[in-house]
C-alpha cells in the first residue's frame, strides 16, 4: 500500500504509508566536533567553537559555513568532541618545573677541566 496524498506528485513517487527509518538512526545524535580556523598561512589554528554534525565530512562543511563564511579563513580543522584528551587539575604537579637546571652547566662534563684552565688563561688577560 502506497501513500495517498493530495498533493498528486507526492502519490505518483509511490512512498510507503510506513517510511523505513533504519537508515536515519545513526543521524539521531550527531556527534560534537570542535573547530580551529586560520587567518593566514603559517599561523597558529585557533578553537573558534562546535558544531554538530552526522560525521567528520559534513561538520567540515557546517565549520566552513559557521565560521568561515564572513571572516578570513585559510584552513579548517574538525577534531571530534569525544577524541580530545585533558588532564585532571589534580596532576597539575605535572606541569611544574626544575628551576635549577644544572644540565646547562658544563660542571657535569668531562670537559671541566679544559673549561677551567681556559678560564685561567683567559682570566689574566
Amino acid at each position: 500500500m502506497s501513500l495517498k496524498s493530495l498533493d498528486p506528485r507526492v502519490t505518483r513517487e509511490n512512498l510507503p504509508e510506513q517510511p523505513n527509518t533504519e537508515s536515519i538512526k545513526d543521524l539521531h545524535q550527531w556527534q560534537t566536533y570542535e573547530v580551529f580556523h586560520q587567518v593566514k598561512k603559517g599561523d597558529h589554528h585557533i578553537h573558534v567553537g562546535p558544531v554538530h554534525a552526522p560525521n567528520p565530512d559534513m561538520a567540515l562543511i557546517l565549520a566552513k559555513e559557521q565560521y568561515a563564511r564572513r571572516y578570513k579563513c585559510v584552513n579548517l580543522w574538525v577534531v571530534k568532541t569525544a577524541d580530545i584528551r585533558k588532564t585532571d587539575y589534580e596532576d597539575e604537579d605535572i606541569f611544574e618545573t626544575n628551576q635549577e637546571k644544572m644540565y646547562r652547566e658544563a660542571g657535569g662534563y668531562k670537559v671541566m677541566d679544559r673549561i677551567n684552565k681556559y678560564k685561567a688563561e683567559h682570566k689574566n688577560k
